[in-house]
């Protein structure tokens, strides 16, 4: 075992309750938070001939992780949001947009991974063409290219008067 094995180690273990701990106060989950400690750590070791420097690594990976749990709260609102606007009010008859855009969401998910990600990161999540290009780490442009064939290969799903071919 070298010494910057050693070192992560230590660190691991001196760190990973607190990481847990900073990383529950955001997300009031347990069980969320020890994945989101586990990543931040991952991310640590991914970056440890770096971080390994710091005179304090421990706040670097509290960090992550905390960064990492506001992303999540954040993203489980947005889709708590989306759920109850698309459910079916039977005061009003109004019909969920899932549902009513079977089709369109089959499309989506036929098409490449990237173009996926990059349709659901900038309308699902609604994050612009920068944070999407920050989230897949890729360029502004590069979102923009994804973005351009997606909406070309979704186009022809839809016939000219809005409905679904």
């Amino acid at each position: 075992m070298s010494v910057d094995d050693r070192e992560f180690e230590e660190l691991f273990g001196a760190e990973l309750s607190g990481v847990v701990r900073a990383a529950f106060v955001v997300c009031h989950d347990t069980g969320r938070a020890e994945d989101l400690a586990q990543e931040a750590f991952l991310e640590l070791l991914r970056h440890w001939g770096r971080v390994s420097h710091y005179d304090r690594p421990g706040a670097w990976v509290r960090r992550i992780a905390i960064r990492k749990a506001v992303q999540a709260t954040k993203r489980e609102a947005r889709r708590s949001w989306f759920e109850r606007r698309a459910a079916v009010s039977p005061a009003t008859d109004e019909v969920s947009p899932v549902r009513a855009d079977g089709a369109l969401w089959a499309a989506v998910r036929s098409l490449p991974s990237k173009q996926r990600a990059v349709v659901a990161l900038f309308y699902y999540e609604d994050l612009s063409v920068q944070d999407v290009a920050g989230v897949m780490g890729c360029s502004a442009s590069t979102v923009k290219v994804h973005l351009h064939r997606a909406r070309d290969a979704l186009r022809t799903c839809v016939t000219p008067t809005g409905s679904l071919s």
